[in-house]
């Protein structure tokens, strides 16, 4: 027979986690962590990147159609937001429905174009310089 009184339950011993156990698994996830920060900033880098180069894509092809249309190429990008008529009387346009903003942090757009017929367009940040054709 056991010497405690009756309607009593025997002691079992404490559940839970120790210190020891929760510092690990704080250790972890500050590990975890410390891995993690830096390669979401890095995507965020890459991003800005990969839309600056689709935006000058977009902003090349809109000047090629632009020039392909009028004979000449335009005096700034925002030509590009407006419809033109050409020397024949025909009018095309607008070429893009407005010329898109640089990401964040990035200068805008920069359009330059020569007597010769040939143009750039650039943006910088994030230490990148995008620059087509």
């Amino acid at each position: 027979m056991s010497s405690q009184p009756r309607g009593v339950r025997p002691r079992r011993a404490a559940r839970g986690f120790t210190l020891i156990e929760l510092m690990i698994v704080v250790a972890i996830i500050g590990i975890l962590a410390a891995i993690a920060v830096p390669l979401y900033a890095n995507m965020q880098v890459r991003a800005r990147v990969a839309k600056a180069e689709a935006d000058a894509r977009s902003l090349v092809s809109a000047i090629s159609m632009y020039s392909s249309h009028m004979r000449t190429l335009p005096s700034a990008l925002a030509d590009l937001n407006a419809a033109a008529t050409n020397s024949l009387g025909d009018v095309a346009g607008p070429f893009m429905a407005s010329t898109p903003a640089a990401p964040a942090g990035w200068s805008s757009y920069a359009y330059s174009s020569t007597s010769l017929g040939t143009f750039t367009v650039s943006a910088s940040g994030d230490g990148t310089t995008v620059s087509l054709p």
